[in-house]
């Protein structure tokens, strides 16, 4: 059996969809894949019967956000689970080389690939922070250690997964990763970036950007907080919110925090000693990255 799953998750992007199964099922390394219509009104469902029957389908209810992810991995069967966004392509090959890597060392939780923005094909301005990482990494690790991944460039070791739960239905969308992969380095799981993994993403223009924003800095702030020693979360949001625009979305996205305290405080695990001090070498390159602006 194929070592790796695709699972992608959608809501009203029922063109992009295809074109991304046109090219997800003609892969010289294509995988099983299962699709998940997070309560579409636009068709997709219909269309990915008709097109691809040999894609497995979910359709949801609601749309939840990223945590739609979670019931497909449930129905995976191989070891790992590649994520793929609507919008992004894995390149051929990468799928067998994240599976290659997950099986070369088992204590990697999950592999992060490398993207390459359409229509030039430029690095998406998050990999220079990711290939210089400065978090530390054993002599063994084929790629720079990290405590955060991008969901659609990722394929995850689904026991892995499963252990820590997945993704949070509370954080719905938006930065979700960072507390699935703090939750994994905690367990002892690594994670790593590989440089010959490579994802095209051809970004979407059907998006709320402002809303997108306001659920980035929201999310920013809950993983914060309920994770990291409280001096580290004071720091932390001082950094978001003050390079954050000062406008009515970065308002909103506060007040959603704050409003969702009573739930932090319920689910606060402060990371172990180690991790923080990965996060902690992480501020200053995260401070001067241009792919963390909240802006839009």
């Amino acid at each position: 059996m194929f070592g790796t799953t695709v699972v992608i998750a959608t809501h009203e992007r029922r063109e992009e969809l295809l074109r991304t199964l046109d090219h997800m099922t003609a892969l010289p390394d294509a995988a099983p894949v299962i699709v998940v219509d997070n309560a579409s009104r636009d068709g997709t469902a219909s269309a990915v019967r008709e097109h691809f029957p040999q894609v497995e389908l979910l359709v949801q209810e609601r749309n939840l956000g990223a945590s739609a992810r979670n019931a497909a991995v449930e129905r995976v069967r191989t070891q790992h689970v590649s994520f793929c966004d609507d919008d992004t392509r894995w390149q051929p090959g990468s799928l067998l080389r994240a599976s290659e890597l997950l099986d070369r060392h088992p204590d990697i939780g999950a592999v992060m690939g490398r993207c390459l923005v359409e229509p030039d094909l430029v690095e998406d301005p998050l990999t220079p922070e990711l290939r210089t990482s400065p978090v530390p990494a054993p002599h063994w690790l084929p790629g720079p250690a990290l405590l955060s991944v991008m969901a659609g460039l990722t394929t995850f070791r689904v026991s892995a997964f499963r252990e820590v739960g997945g993704f949070s239905e509370r954080l719905w969308l938006g930065g979700e990763e960072e507390l699935l992969a703090l939750d994994l380095v905690a367990r002892g799981w690594w994670l790593c970036w590989a440089q010959d993994v490579v994802i095209h993403h051809a970004p979407s223009r059907a998006r709320d950007a402002r809303r997108r924003r306001a659920l980035g800095i929201r999310n920013t702030l809950l993983t914060t907080w309920l994770r990291r020693p409280v001096g580290s979360a004071l720091r932390r949001s001082g950094q978001v919110l003050g390079s954050a625009p000062k406008d009515r979305c970065t308002a909103a996205a506060a007040l959603e925090a704050a409003r969702m305290w009573p739930w932090v405080l319920r689910e606060r695990r402060v990371v172990p000693a180690e991790v923080e001090r990965g996060l902690r070498l992480l501020e200053e390159p995260q401070r001067r990255s241009p792919a963390r602006r909240y802006v839009g």
